[in-house]
Parts: C-alpha cells; structure tokens; sequence
C-alpha cells in the first residue's frame, strides 16, 4: 500500500536515545526512516509519540488512542521493552496484552510495523539473564502479527546489535550507529531501495585490558543500575515528566536524499 503517512508508537527505542541531534533532542531509526520516505514522496507526514521509560499499558492508554484518531497509512508498534526489563514480569500475561493492543492497531487499516526483542547474548551478565524473557516474548509476538497481518521487524537477527559497541553507555539505548543499522533494517522490510547493508560487519574490536572492563563495569553499576533499582523501589512512574517529540502528524521539513 501507498505509504505517505506514518506514526510511531513506543517508549525510548522509538523515541530515539542515544542517538543524538546537535541541539541535544533525540533523532533515532523511526526519524531516520520517515526522512527516508519522506524525501520521495511530497506532503508525506509523519508523527512520534513515543516517550522513554513507557509501559506497554501506557503506550496503549496514552499513544495508541491518538494513532487511531490520526488514522496514518503505517504504524510502527514496539511496546513491551520496559515491562521485560522489571524485577518481576508474567511474559505470558504481557504477551497477551500486547495481542489486544495489535488488534485494536491493524483495525486502523494501517500498515503495521511490529519489532522483536534484541538478542542480549553478548551483553553483561546481569543484562544477559534477560534473554530467555526476550526470546519467549519475540516468539508469542511473531505468533500475534501473524494472526493480525503485522510485519515483523526482526531485531533479535541483526548480528551487527549483538556487538556492545552498538550501545550507549547504560548499555539499554542504541548508539546513532546502531540506529542507523535499525533505520536500515526497517525499509528493507518495507522494500524501499537503500544503497548500505546493516548487516555490514563492525570493524574488529581492539580488545580492551581487563582492569579497564571492569571499571568501564563498576560505573555502569554505579552510574545506571544502581539508580534505576533506587527509583524502582520508591515506586517512581516511568516515564513520568516526559512528553512525545513529535506529537503532531506533519509535513516532514527539508527535501533530498538525507542521510541514514
């Protein structure tokens, strides 16, 4: 289908940290891929309402009643990240939810985006214990797509992600690198013409001194883990203060060719 409109539905991955403009506002894959489309296609329009730290039960009750008013030819749907990543998660009961979500989205008549998990094999520890949720919750996600007419966006194969270089320094967000890589992958499975590979091999890694992995591991802790354990415990609202980027379905600015 003719696509001159689009909206992104989703919490940081899609609101674009750590992939950061010069005047410090988040650019990310999904601005990327609406530049991209946008740049050949005259009056397309486009809208971001996803905010960091957002739950799927927020995505839904928040973001996804504007996308059905908007009514947008594509919608890019990737909720369920945070819930994943707290202490405790029912992937089963998430899984579900997110079914009834990707209903009431195909019902628009739009075009929809779905994404998997990303494959945390290579990343800490701590990170890694993570990967059996995520790979459970891809496949009851490419099972619900299926049942809706979704296409899926397979993060959890983008070998070049698995690499750590890929991501910032909390180790959650992608760097501009690897949203580029993302941006990519994305019209690839729209079919839009692009003239670079994502699955390009990262240069080789000089490999880095042990002591300085493990300080490069105790920050970490220090800087990223540690305070979002705090804020948990004191029952903080994720995403609480945050607003959408773009909340508006509009005219992209500029014209060309813009580069990934």
């Amino acid at each position: 289908m003719a696509v001159n409109s689009f909206v992104a539905l989703g919490d940081s991955f899609t609101e674009g940290l750590d992939d950061w403009r010069a005047d410090g506002t988040p650019r990310g894959w999904a601005d990327r891929v609406a530049e991209r489309l946008g740049a050949s296609r005259p009056g397309f329009r486009y809208a971001n309402l996803a905010v960091r730290g957002k739950l799927l039960d927020q995505i839904v009750d928040d973001q996804l009643p504007v996308a059905e008013r908007l009514r947008p030819d594509m919608i890019a749907f990737c909720a369920g990240g945070n819930d994943i990543i707290r202490f405790t998660c029912d992937t089963d009961d998430l899984a579900r939810r997110f079914d009834s979500a990707l209903e009431r989205v195909t019902a628009t008549g739009a075009q929809v985006l779905v994404f998997t998990g990303f494959d945390l094999g290579r990343m800490h520890p701590i990170i890694r214990r993570l990967r059996g949720r995520v790979a459970c919750y891809n496949e009851l996600m490419r099972a619900s797509a299926e049942r809706h007419g979704s296409t899926v966006v397979d993060l959890w194969g983008m070998a070049p992600l698995a690499d750590p270089r890929t991501w910032g320094r909390d180790r959650l967000h992608l760097t501009a690198e690897g949203h580029r890589r993302v941006a990519l992958r994305v019209l690839e499975t729209l079919g839009e013409p692009v003239v670079e590979d994502w699955r390009a091999p990262l240069p080789a890694a000089v490999p880095a001194p042990w002591r300085h992995r493990q300080r490069e591991d105790l920050v970490w802790m220090r800087d990223f883990v540690m305070p979002y354990v705090r804020r948990r415990m004191r029952g903080h609202r994720t995403g609480e203060g945050f607003v959408p980027k773009r909340p508006d379905l509009l005219p992209l600015d500029g014209g060309g060719q813009p580069a990934l």
